[in-house]
C-alpha cells in the first residue's frame, strides 16, 4: 500500500510539472534554451572559442580544434584577472584581430534603446596585464586593428586610448546632449538603420572615419519617469514624420595629426548617411540616400580627396533597404559583394574594380543573410524552397551555381570560420529548440556541441500538440502562408474560438519554422484553454519578393487588414470554427493592426489586444514611416484613412489596448490619442498602462503581469 501511494505522489507530481503555466512561462523560465556562450571563430580557421564555466564560478576562454572538440588551451581565463581582488565579471569580450588582447565590457547601462555605456578594460593575454579604459563608463569601444588602441565615444565626443603611451588622444571636443554627437548615432539612425558605432576604424589602423550628427533643428520629444514626488523627464531628440532630420557629416582623422576631414556628402541636403565601411587602406565607402529612399549611392573619399566619386548607383519606384556591402582586397577576388533586389528578388551581387556590376544569384527566391566569401564561393542562407524556412547554401562566384549545405527542416543560421572550412550551424524549428552543430564546408556535421536534449524532454513531457503549417489563397487572389496550432485532443465536429497573433510589418515574417520561445509557450498555452491559435503573413511580409512585400506602400494597415479580415472569414467558416468567438493580438505594428481589425473588421472580430500600439503614423519616426509612406504632407489620406482613430466609432466588441509610459519607441502618447478617440465617441475598452516600462514592457515580473492580464481578458470576453 505504502508502495502505490509513493507511485501515486510521483505521478501527481509529474502530472503537476508537466503543465504550462503563466508562471512557468513568464516567471521561473524554465525553459529557456542553452546556448555556445562567447562562441568566435579563429585566426587559424581550425579552432575556435567559448567561454567555459570554471568551478569557482569564474569563465576560462577555451581554444577547441574543429575537427576533434578537443581543448587545445586556454585563452584567458577570468580567475586571473582581478578587479577589487575578484575575478572580472564579463558581459561581452572581443578579441583582438592578432588574438593578443582581450577587450572586455560589463556594468552595462542603456542609452537608447539599443545602445548603452559600459565599463571597458583591455587585457594583455601574454603580459597577463589589465588595463582599464576611462574612469567612467564609454560607448563603443573597439580595439585598432593592430591592438595597440581603443577608440570610444564619451560625452558625445570621440577619444581613442594609447595603450603603449597610456593616454587618452581626444579627436571631437564640441560633443553636446541633443545638439552634436560624434563618433555615435542619433536616436532614429540607431533605431531604423541598426546602426549604434559611428566611427570606423581603417584596416592599417591609421585612420578613423567617423559621423557628426547635429540635431539643433530636430523637435524633442519628452516623457516622465515616475517614482519620485517630482518625477524626472527625460527629453531627446526625436524626428516624427514630416519633421526636420539631424544634419550628418562623415569626417576622417589621421592618427597623429589635429585635422578631420569633412567627406563632402552634402550634408545641406536632406538625406541619409546609413552606412560607412573602409573598403581598403586608404578609401573609405559612404552609403548615401534620398529622403525618400528611393535613390542610394554608395560614394568613395580618402583622407587626401574628400571629393565624392559615386562608384553605384541604384534606384526603386518604391524604396530602398539598407545592406551591408563587403568590400575584399584580395587578388581573384571582387571589389565587392552586397544584395540588392533591383531585379525583383534580394540576389548577391558584385562590384568589380571598375565599378561593374554582376549578379551572382538568381531566380524567384532572395538571400536573406550574406555570410561572406572565399574568393571561389559565397555564403548565404535563403528561403529557396519554402519561405518559412532558412537553410544555408553556397555560390560558385564564376559560374553562379548554387550548392544547399544544411539539409534539416527548420530555420538554419551560421557563423563560418576564417577559412570557411566550418561553419556553427544554429537550427530550430517552430515547436522545438536550437541544436548547435559544427559542419564542415560540405555541410556533413563533424560534431554537436548542444543539442538542448534536456528541454526537448521537457517540452516533450508537456504533451503539446504539433503546430501546422499551410496556406490559402485569399479575395485578392494571394496566397497566404499560415501556422495554427490546434487545443490538445482537438475534435472537427466540435466549434472552437480562434485567436490570431498578428505583427504584419512590412517585410516581416510571422510564419516561420523557428524556435518561438515563450511566446510559442503562451500560444500553446491558449490553445490548452480551448482555443485555435493562427497566424497569417499577410501581403507586405517579407521572403517572397518585392512585389509581395512593397504592395502596402503608401498605404499601411490598408492590405494587411483586408487579408485578416479575409483570414477571419476563412477560418471562420472551417466546421471546426465558431466564427461569433475570433479575437485578434498583435504587439506594435501588431498592436496597430489588431487597432485596425477591431475596427474596420468590427463584424468578424469579437476580441482585440494591442499592445504598444502605432495608432497614427504621424506619431511615429520620419526614417521608418516615411520609407514606406512618404511624408504626410505628401500623402495625408494614406496616413489618416488606414488609422484606427479614425475608426473608433466601428467598435462592437472587446478591445484591450496597452502601453509602457517610457516608450521612447512607439510613445505613450499613441495610446492616449486611441484612448481620447474612444472617450470622445463614448466608445467602451480596457487600458492597462506600465509606468517607467519601455517598448519591451519587461523586467522584474513584468512580463508574467502582462500575459496575465492579456489571457484573463481573452478567457474573460473571447
Amino acid at each position: 500500500m505504502k508502495k502505490f501511494i509513493a507511485i501515486l505522489s510521483l505521478f501527481v507530481i509529474h502530472s503537476a510539472f508537466a503543465q504550462l503555466s503563466l508562471e512557468n512561462i513568464w516567471n521561473s523560465r524554465e525553459f529557456t534554451p542553452k546556448f555556445i556562450p562567447g562562441y568566435s571563430s579563429l585566426n587559424d580557421g581550425q579552432s575556435y572559442c567559448q567561454l567555459d564555466l570554471n568551478p569557482d564560478k569564474s569563465r576560462a576562454c577555451n581554444r577547441y580544434d574543429f575537427k576533434t572538440g578537443n581543448k587545445l588551451s586556454t585563452i584567458f581565463s577570468t580567475d586571473k584577472i582581478l578587479v577589487d581582488s575578484a575575478p572580472i565579471v564579463i558581459e561581452s569580450y572581443t578579441l583582438s584581430q592578432d588574438e593578443s588582447k582581450v577587450l572586455i565590457t560589463n556594468g552595462f547601462e542603456s542609452v537608447y534603446r539599443h545602445s548603452g555605456k559600459s565599463n571597458v578594460y583591455v587585457y594583455d593575454i601574454k603580459a597577463g596585464t589589465l588595463t582599464r579604459i576611462s574612469n567612467k563608463k564609454i560607448m563603443y569601444a573597439t580595439l585598432s586593428p593592430d591592438a595597440s588602441k581603443v577608440a570610444y565615444v564619451s560625452d558625445n565626443n570621440l577619444f581613442y586610448y594609447d595603450l603603449k603611451k597610456k593616454k587618452d588622444v581626444q579627436i571631437t571636443k564640441d560633443g553636446l546632449k541633443n545638439q552634436i554627437i560624434n563618433g555615435a548615432v542619433d536616436w532614429v539612425y540607431e533605431e531604423e538603420f541598426s546602426m549604434s558605432r559611428g566611427f570606423e576604424w581603417s584596416p592599417d589602423g591609421q585612420f578613423i572615419a567617423y559621423y557628426k550628427f547635429d540635431e539643433t533643428a530636430v523637435p524633442f520629444f519628452s516623457m516622465d519617469i515616475y517614482g519620485k514626488l517630482y518625477p524626472n523627464q527625460e527629453v531627446w531628440k526625436y524626428p516624427k514624420a514630416g519633421e526636420p532630420n539631424s544634419k550628418v557629416d562623415v569626417y576622417i582623422h589621421k592618427l597623429g595629426s589635429k585635422k578631420n576631414v569633412l567627406c563632402e556628402t552634402g550634408s545641406q541636403n536632406d538625406q541619409y548617411l546609413p552606412r560607412i565601411k573602409w573598403m581598403s587602406e586608404n578609401y573609405l565607402s559612404v552609403q548615401r540616400l534620398n529622403r525618400l529612399q528611393n535613390t542610394l549611392e554608395v560614394l568613395r573619399f580618402s583622407y587626401y580627396y574628400n571629393k565624392p566619386q559615386v562608384i553605384y548607383t541604384e534606384t526603386n519606384k518604391w524604396y530602398l533597404e539598407i545592406e551591408d556591402w563587403n568590400f575584399f582586397t584580395e587578388a581573384g577576388m571582387p571589389m565587392a559583394l552586397f544584395i540588392s533586389e533591383k531585379d525583383g528578388y534580394k540576389h548577391l551581387y558584385s562590384l568589380n574594380d571598375k565599378f561593374e556590376v554582376k549578379q551572382v544569384t538568381s531566380g524567384n527566391w532572395e538571400v536573406d543573410v550574406y555570410y561572406g566569401s572565399n574568393g571561389k564561393l559565397a555564403y548565404f542562407s535563403s528561403g529557396k524552397d519554402k519561405p518559412s524556412e532558412r537553410q544555408i547554401f553556397s555560390v560558385d562566384l564564376a559560374s553562379g551555381q548554387v550548392v544547399q549545405l544544411t539539409r534539416e527542416t527548420g530555420w538554419h543560421s551560421a557563423s563560418f570560420s576564417s577559412t570557411f572550412e566550418y561553419f556553427l550551424d544554429n537550427v530550430s524549428t517552430f515547436y522545438s529548440p536550437a541544436v548547435y552543430t559544427l559542419k564542415n564546408a560540405s555541410g556533413d556535421v563533424v560534431r554537436t556541441l548542444e543539442d538542448n536534449s534536456a528541454l526537448k524532454q521537457k517540452l516533450s513531457a508537456l504533451n503539446l500538440t504539433q503546430p501546422e503549417f499551410g496556406s490559402f489563397k485569399s479575395e485578392a487572389g494571394h496566397v497566404l502562408d499560415y501556422w495554427k496550432i490546434n487545443p490538445p485532443n482537438f475534435d472537427s465536429g466540435k466549434h472552437y474560438p480562434i485567436l490570431f497573433f498578428v505583427y504584419g510589418g512590412p517585410g516581416y515574417q510571422t510564419v516561420k519554422n523557428q524556435w518561438g520561445g515563450a511566446n510559442y509557450l503562451w500560444y500553446q498555452y491558449m490553445a490548452t484553454k480551448g482555443y485555435v491559435v493562427i497566424s497569417i503573413d499577410n501581403r507586405g511580409s517579407g521572403g517572397r519578393g518585392e512585389q509581395f512585400k512593397k504592395m502596402t506602400y503608401l498605404q499601411l494597415g490598408k492590405y494587411e487588414t483586408e487579408d485578416y479580415i479575409f483570414g477571419a472569414k476563412y477560418f471562420g467558416a472551417q466546421s471546426w470554427a465558431d466564427k461569433s468567438r475570433i479575437g485578434i493580438f498583435g504587439w506594435s505594428y501588431g498592436g496597430f493592426m489588431a487597432s485596425n481589425c477591431i475596427t474596420k473588421g468590427a463584424d468578424y472580430f469579437k476580441t482585440a489586444v494591442a499592445v504598444a500600439p502605432v495608432t497614427n503614423w504621424r506619431f511615429y519616426d520620419n526614417i521608418y514611416t516615411e520609407r514606406y509612406m512618404r511624408t504626410p504632407q505628401e500623402n495625408p489620406a494614406g496616413y489618416d484613412d488606414n488609422s484606427p482613430l479614425r475608426h473608433v466609432s466601428k467598435i462592437k466588441g472587446h478591445y484591450l489596448i496597452i502601453h509602457g509610459t517610457a516608450d521612447d519607441n512607439v510613445h505613450f502618447q499613441n495610446a492616449a490619442e486611441m484612448v481620447k478617440a474612444m472617450n470622445d465617441q463614448n466608445i467602451p475598452y480596457d487600458a492597462e498602462y506600465y509606468p517607467n516600462k519601455n517598448h519591451g514592457i519587461a523586467g522584474g515580473k513584468t512580463r508574467l503581469h502582462l500575459f496575465t492580464k492579456i489571457s484573463g481578458f481573452l478567457l474573460e470576453n473571447l
